[in-house]
């Protein structure tokens, strides 16, 4: 299928004006610029995201996801991109057996964990650490036993057991935010023009609660990963997103580093929507993201080590 731009959206004022939008962004909340954010060890492995950012890779075990390259047929097919995923530079494999899309088929937790304890038990064989993405319990608890290292918490309801399963087992928790029992329950997003002020609100007492119950490690997931029924107007979207995307670094109030999944923007890429997530990934970055969920670990890395590799000086001489 060939992709023409869409001649009805509007080409916003130059790019360069967001750098004073983002200069006066940073004055603006200096102290939590630099706020820390804490740092853990994940199955031996150390997490300090501000001193080197992380990517966490995709294998989707369920037909409805609709970005082919992270989908695979059964569990062969996912232990060996698992393989491939920390290779190219995945700190971590996150595993769903579950689309978050909304016309996506329910899967019951029996079968979830039918499909994905023999992925997390062979890579947890070879050293590769995993997530399982869930918003179910039971799901967590046998998941954990079995050597999940994170849970990827799509859901809220029951979330004190979960919490407790991973105190018990050291494990870490992505924290997401989500207004409803658990993502496939949420329809319209509902934020205000600016975001931050809600989501730490949602997430204060939720992380509160979780360090209550023994959790000590914990990445913070605004949701941009998710369906929202308002937000399928493509330039909609993207403006949403970019804004959470360069006001993060105001969530490090919270002192827990960010865990972001970068989005596709079909709307505008196209035919080259492979080539979305890494331009996500330099507004993530300059809004400090720490830990990055992407199904395109090699194009993504290669953001990350080039800005990386930039140093103080190398672009205000002064």
């Amino acid at each position: 299928m060939s992709f023409d731009a869409p001649a009805t959206v509007p080409l916003v004022s130059h790019p360069a004006r967001l750098l004073a939008e983002m200069a006066a962004l940073a004055d603006a909340h200096a102290v939590a610029l630099d706020a820390p954010v804490r740092a853990f060890d994940i199955g031996g492995r150390t997490f300090d995201c501000d001193a080197r950012p992380e990517m966490m890779g995709v294998v989707n075990l369920s037909q409805d996801s609709w970005y082919r390259e992270s989908v695979v047929p059964d569990a062969d097919a996912a232990i060996a991109r698992g393989v491939v995923l920390a290779a190219e530079g995945a700190a971590i494999v996150d595993i769903g057996a579950e689309s978050t899309l909304a016309h996506a088929a329910r899967v019951s937790p029996d079968d979830q964990m039918a499909t994905v304890l023999p992925v997390v038990r062979a890579l947890g064989e070879q050293g590769i650490l995993t997530s399982v993405e869930t918003y179910s319990p039971e799901v967590a608890r046998v998941v954990l036993r079995a050597g999940a290292n994170v849970l990827n918490l799509t859901g809220v309801e029951r979330e004190d057991e979960v919490y407790a399963a991973a105190a018990e087992h050291q494990a870490a928790i992505i924290m997401c935010f989500v207004q409803g029992a658990n993502v496939r329950e949420v329809n319209d997003l509902v934020l205000g023009d600016d975001p931050i002020p809600a989501l730490i609100n949602h997430f204060g007492p939720r992380l509160d609660r979780a360090v209550a119950l023994g959790v000590e490690r914990i990445f913070i997931d605004p949701g941009l990963g998710f369906y929202y029924g308002n937000l399928l107007d493509g330039p909609t979207r993207v403006r949403h997103q970019v804004k959470v995307f360069l006001n993060t670094f105001r969530l490090r109030a919270l002192g827990w580093p960010v865990c972001h999944a970068l989005p596709h923007a079909f709307d505008f890429f196209g035919d080259e929507v492979r080539s979305a997530e890494p331009f996500f990934a330099v507004l993530a970055s300059l809004g400090r993201t720490g830990l990055f969920r992407t199904h395109e670990v090699p194009r993504v890395r290669g953001v990350l080590d080039t800005l990386g590799a930039l140093r103080p000086g190398d672009i205000n001489p002064g």
